[in-house]
């Protein structure tokens, strides 16, 4: 009965240890050291006030938040920039008295990502996502945070996911 317990324990380790590598984050082994984040202009045709550093420090903690990775102001391994192309609002479903019943929210966000020690990673890409609301209600206070909370959640993660996870 022992021998079958240590074998068990023994092809148990062999299995784990081909998973070295792997983290929850999903990225695989990342060479650079340190990343920076510049500030993402506002350069959509219709501005709200301080979304630009909203996504910004968004996109900031995401990466410390799911990377061992040094913020640095300038000269790191890794560098994000870009601007806000989009920020529009435009009614979705409309009542039988054509009226709009739910209005949608979108963002895009152009982003250009280098990394300094692997050159092939490099590229320019747009990233866009919306939240739908009520007509009835304001785009203003908590639903305009709410909103931006998860725009920006998921815009971030795609950047992510675009530039460190390769998925």
């Amino acid at each position: 009965m022992k021998k079958i317990y240590s074998l068990f324990a023994l092809i148990t380790l062999f299995m784990l240890s081909g998973c070295g590598i792997y983290n929850f984050t999903g990225t695989g082994k990342i060479d650079a050291k340190t990343f920076q984040v510049n500030f993402f202009q506002n350069n959509a045709d219709l501005v709200e006030p301080g979304i630009d550093r909203t996504f910004t420090l968004a996109l900031q903690d995401l990466l410390m938040n799911q990377t061992n990775l040094n913020l640095v102001n300038s000269g790191a391994d890794l560098t994000y920039e870009g601007e806000i192309v989009d920020y529009r609002v435009s009614p979705m479903t409309a009542t039988a008295d054509q009226q709009a019943s739910q209005n949608r929210l979108k963002i895009r966000v152009n982003v250009r990502f280098m990394n300094r020690k692997k050159e092939s990673d490099d590229f320019e890409k747009t990233f866009e996502f919306y939240y739908d609301f009520p007509a009835a209600a304001q785009l203003q206070g908590a639903v305009l945070t709410t909103a931006l909370d998860e725009i920006f959640e998921r815009i971030t993660q795609d950047i992510f996911n675009e530039s460190l996870a390769k998925w």
